[in-house]
């Protein structure tokens, strides 16, 4: 067994979003995240992404199905979280959109930007480089000529304050726009 200092894998990076005193997108932090072992485990190597609180969840106690929930506006599980993937083909791109809610993304498969209102682009490259969407109005593309895919936790929060005023949602999600 390959021991956790000799791993191959390369670190995962974190970008988490916020809002600057004006309300505007932008990016808080965009760093590798460090690993540690745990324990006498050889070859296992762990690092938290993010952590939230609280969130009372009974799903451990239902027998229902996660999938056939109300997913509210189509993104936000009202009062709860959810787990999706997104495929986004060759040189598509999302409308910018804005949820109240905490999204963290993992990229899977293939590239994708991250841009900000203010024209911000941030590109991940390599599977396992994660986004934290803290509320903060953006857009999604697909910089390659291949498919991409990114998986995304979705839990519901409160807006975003800005000089003590909520930020609206902006929920254009009718159409994804191509550009190839």
């Amino acid at each position: 067994m390959a021991s956790s200092s000799s791993s191959v894998l390369s670190d995962l990076r974190r970008v988490v979003t916020a809002h600057d005193a004006g309300g505007a997108a932008v990016i808080q932090t965009d760093a590798a995240i460090p690993s540690q072992t745990i324990g006498d485990f050889e070859g296992f190597r762990v690092g938290t992404i993010w952590a939230s609180t609280p969130i009372p969840c009974k799903d451990n106690n239902l027998p229902e199905d996660g999938v056939s929930r109300y997913v509210g506006n189509g993104l936000v599980v009202p009062n709860g979280s959810g787990f999706r993937y997104t495929d986004l083909g060759p040189g598509g791109i999302t409308p910018m959109h804005r949820t109240s809610s905490v999204d963290y993304n993992v990229l899977v498969q293939g590239e994708l930007t991250l841009i900000l209102e203010d024209g911000t682009e941030t590109h991940l490259k390599n599977p396992g480089d994660v986004i934290i969407q803290k509320g903060t109005n953006h857009a999604w593309r697909n910089p390659c000529k291949s498919w991409t895919r990114w998986v995304s936790v979705i839990i519901d929060a409160e807006p975003a304050t800005v000089g003590g005023e909520p930020l609206a949602d902006i929920l254009p999600m009718v159409r994804v726009i191509w550009e190839v």
